[in-house]
C-alpha cells in the first residue's frame, strides 16, 4: 500500500513565543499544543464496517477519511493526546497497539492517550484477516501522528464554549411490541456541542476539537464516507484556512441523524454542525462572553471497572474509563463502547457545580465492541439493550468508577 496515502495534510499549531503583556497574558500561554492529520482512505477495495448486510467490498471514495491528533502540554510538562480517526471504533488490537508503541517511542503512558472513532458506518472493516495490510499501515500511522503532533508543540492558549445542534433524535419509539428503531421526537437527546479551542500566540484559531452524541450514520452506501462528522470538519477547515478540526463523539448509540439515507442530508448535518461549532467559538460577536479559558493543570487517568455478564459462567468485562481534567475549568469523561445518552446526561447532571469544571462526555473512546445501555435501556428492552446479557448494575458500576476517578483528579494537587 502506498505510503502517499497515508501522508500528513496538516496542521502545526502555534509557531514562535509571544512576549506576555500581563499575567493574565502569560498565564493564557501556560500550554503548548501540536496538531497533525493524515489520510486513511483504503487504497484497494476492503468490506466495510458497520452493516453486516453489505457483502461487497467498497466501490471507491465519496470522502477522503482521516485521523487526526492533537498533543497538548501543561506548564509542569503533564501531557496529553487525543486522537481521533474516521473509523468504526478502536479495536482491542488496534489500541493496544498503538499505546503500547506510543509509550516506547515517546514515553507518552496510556492514561495520557485517548483515542475516540467517528463510528462512520462507511469506513473500512479493518480488524478483518483479509484487511492486515491496511491495519499494519493504520497502526503506523497513528503512532507517526502522535509523534508528530508532540513535535509540534508550540505555545498556545486554550479555551472551552459549548453551543446545541438539533438534527441529532432519540431512535427508540415505544410500540405495542416493544421498544422499535425508528425516530422518537419525545426520546431524551443531547444536542450540546462542546468545543475545545486552540489558539496560537499570535492569536489565530489553531485547532478546534468538538463532540456531538449522535450515531455517525447518516448513509450505509458502497463508499468512503466521514458522513455527518467528516463534512463537519471539512467545511469547518474550509472556512478556517489553518485550523485543525477534530470530532470527539458523544454518548450517541440510541441517536440517529435525521433525516438520513441520502448524501445530501449527511452535507446538510454537517454542515448544520459545523455552524454550531461557530456558534459555540461566539464567530462575528465583537465581545466573546462564553469562552472559558483553560488552565492547569492537566491530570489524565484510565482505570477499568468489571461489568458483570448475567450468565454465571460469563467472565466479567474490563470496562476502560479515561478522565482528562484541566485544572478547574473543563473535564473529559471518555467512556468506552457504544453508551447511550443517559450517561451524559446523568454525568452532566451529578458532576457539574457552579465554579467547578464543565463537563463532556464522549462515547466511542479507547476500545468499541458493543453496546452500553443504561438500566432505563434495559428494562425496556430493544435492539441497545440486546448487545450483550448485561446485569442490571453495569450503570451504577460505570457512573460510580466516574465519580472515583472525578473525586481524585479533584483533590489531586
Amino acid at each position: 500500500m502506498q505510503k502517499a496515502l497515508f501522508c500528513v495534510l496538516a496542521a502545526l499549531v502555534g509557531a514562535g513565543l509571544a512576549a506576555a503583556a500581563d499575567d493574565s497574558a502569560g498565564a493564557a500561554l501556560e500550554w503548548r499544543a501540536g496538531a497533525a492529520a493524515a489520510m486513511i482512505t483504503p487504497e484497494r477495495p476492503l468490506r466495510m464496517a458497520g452493516y453486516a448486510a453489505r457483502k461487497e467490498p467498497a466501490e471507491g471514495a465519496e470522502q477522503d477519511l482521516f485521523a487526526k491528533a492533537l498533543a497538548l502540554q501543561d506548564g509542569e510538562g503533564h501531557r496529553v493526546v487525543i486522537l481521533t480517526a474516521d473509523l468504526i471504533g478502536i479495536i482491542d488490537r488496534l489500541r493496544e497497539d498503538v499505546a503500547r508503541r506510543v509509550e516506547e517511542q515517546y514515553r507518552l503512558p496510556p492514561h495520557a492517550l485517548l483515542m475516540n472513532a467517528s463510528h462512520t458506518h462507511c469506513g473500512p472493516a479493518y480488524g478483518r484477516a483479509d484487511a492486515e495490510d491496511y491495519f499494519d499501515q493504520l497502526a503506523d500511522t497513528l503512532v507517526a501522528l502522535v509523534g508528530q503532533a508532540l513535535d509540534r508543540l508550540a505555545p498556545a492558549a486554550l479555551s472551552y464554549s459549548h453551543a446545541r445542534c438539533g438534527f441529532a433524535m432519540n431512535r427508540r419509539t415505544p410500540t405495542d411490541s416493544g421498544y422499535r428503531n425508528h425516530p422518537n421526537p419525545d426520546g431524551p437527546v443531547d444536542h450540546a456541542v462542546p468545543v475545545l479551542r486552540v489558539d496560537g500566540a499570535d492569536g489565530a484559531l489553531r485547532a478546534v476539537v468538538f463532540g456531538y452524541a449522535c450515531h455517525n450514520t447518516t448513509m450505509g452506501f458502497l463508499k468512503w464516507l466521514g458522513d455527518y462528522a467528516g463534512y463537519a470538519q471539512e467545511y469547518f477547515e474550509r472556512d478556517h484556512p489553518g485550523a485543525t478540526a477534530m470530532f470527539l463523539i458523544g454518548c450517541g448509540a440510541d441517536q440517529n441523524p435525521y433525516p438520513r439515507s441520502q448524501l445530501e442530508y449527511a452535507r446538510r448535518h454537517g454542515r448544520s454542525l459545523a455552524t454550531a461549532v461557530e456558534a459555540a467559538l461566539e464567530v462575528g460577536q465583537k465581545t466573546t462572553r462564553h469562552q472559558r479559558p483553560l488552565r492547569g493543570p492537566l491530570r489524565t487517568v484510565l482505570e477499568s471497572v468489571d461489568l458483570e455478564y448475567s450468565e454465571a459462567d460469563r467472565p466479567h468485562h474490563a470496562y476502560p474509563v479515561q478522565l482528562v481534567r484541566f485544572g478547574n475549568d473543563l473535564c473529559i469523561v471518555a467512556l468506552a463502547h457504544e453508551v447511550v445518552v443517559d450517561y451524559s446526561l446523568r454525568l452532566k447532571r451529578e458532576l457539574a457545580e457552579p465554579g467547578g469544571p464543565a463537563i463532556w462526555v464522549a462515547g466511542y473512546s479507547n476500545v468499541c465492541s458493543g453496546y452500553i445501555p443504561s438500566r432505563r435501556v434495559l428494562r425496556e428492552g430493544g435492539y441497545e439493550a440486546s448487545s450483550r446479557p448485561w446485569k442490571p448494575t453495569l450503570e451504577e458500576l460505570i457512573v460510580g468508577k466516574v465519580h472515583a476517578l472525578f473525586d481524585r483528579l479533584d483533590s489531586a494537587p
